[in-house]
């Protein structure tokens, strides 16, 4: 059990090193290029920050194991809503675009729908299990281009971004991306090894290992970088980065894993798909109480008051907790 620990926590260093090379890389080619910021937020950071999960999902998906796959996406995406958003509007109160309230945010909220109405309504024929097949994995990465070639029309040239002097060259570009897609890679399948076999040593289910610990170490970039983004009151990259990892999560990802090998969906998982909903739908109202298109740091605190009561049922409902008992 002790080397599926460490083993675990090696591929956490992979893939947080890895993002970060990564992260690092493309922001500084996206500075070079002028791209706004809550472009940059949305896509180039996003996808950086959403990486480990990919490749954790990836490997996952080769290996068959439907559940850390569902798991790692839909607890990430809890963890990206509630816990870092909550976090870093405790940090500084976050002010966002009208384009943000009206467009990126419903378009999350969009997103959850689409999975909860594909495990629910279109897959559930009869005789057969609740699978997201690869035509509706092809279908979610068909929304997912469409949301890329929104943020491409906002995203333009900003003349005002000021490219500083000594930025990277683009062979230390190109040589920083190809490193961090390394650790990504190896990462990736450190976790997904060690969590199935740590599950297995507990005796706890693969779906409460995705929803707490992978989901935690494949979600710390995205509180990293949020909470910094936070910190120097640079709202829209905070916001950004969290709403464009939740569509990238369940489009891009889930679209990629259920093309790899189709995905079973455990009945199980409703409770943090409505928690997820309700959390993307109660962050969309936040922008209206208050100062309109502002987290205040109350709201946020409810948001970290309601992570916290989660995270207690999953403990409360896990097998090893159930077995001390």
């Amino acid at each position: 059990m002790l080397v599926n620990g460490l083993l675990l926590l090696v591929g956490f260093v992979f893939l947080l090193k890895g993002a970060d090379f990564f992260v690092e890389a493309a922001s500084s080619l996206a500075r070079k290029m002028r791209v706004s910021e809550i472009a940059i937020g949305l896509t180039v950071v996003s996808f950086g920050t959403s990486a480990p999960e990919l490749l954790v999902n990836v490997m996952a998906s080769v290996q068959g194991s439907s559940s850390l796959v569902l798991s790692n996406v839909i607890g990430s995406n809890i963890f990206n809503i509630l816990l870092i958003l909550g976090v870093s509007g405790l940090i500084y109160p976050l002010v966002v675009q009208k384009n943000t309230v009206w467009k990126e945010i419903p378009f999350s909220l969009l997103a959850v729908v689409m999975l909860f109405t594909s495990v629910t309504m279109i897959c559930s024929l009869p005789g057969e299990g609740l699978t997201i097949s690869r035509l509706e994995g092809m279908i979610f990465l068909v929304i997912f281009v469409a949301f890329l070639l929104y943020v491409y029309r906002i995203s333009g040239i900003d003349a005002s971004i000021d490219v500083p002097l000594e930025h990277m060259s683009t062979l230390k570009i190109i040589l920083f991306l190809l490193v961090g897609i390394l650790g990504l890679v190896i990462g990736g399948r450190f976790v997904v090894t060690g969590a199935v076999a740590l599950s297995s040593a507990l005796g706890i289910s693969q779906r409460i290992i995705g929803l707490t610990v992978v989901s935690a170490g494949t979600s710390l970039p995205e509180l990293a970088t949020s909470a910094v983004a936070a910190y120097r009151q640079k709202s829209d990259m905070a916001v950004g980065n969290v709403i464009g990892s939740n569509i990238f999560n369940i489009l891009f990802i889930l679209g990629i894993s259920a093309i790899i090998l189709p995905v079973e969906y455990d009945r199980a998982f409703n409770v943090e798909m409505i928690i997820l909903g309700v959390a993307t739908l109660f962050l969309f109202i936040a922008m209206f109480t208050g100062r309109k298109r502002k987290l205040d740091r109350w709201e946020a605190l409810i948001m970290l008051l309601v992570f916290l009561m989660y995270l207690v049922y999953l403990i409360a409902g896990s097998d090893l907790y159930l077995q001390i008992r």
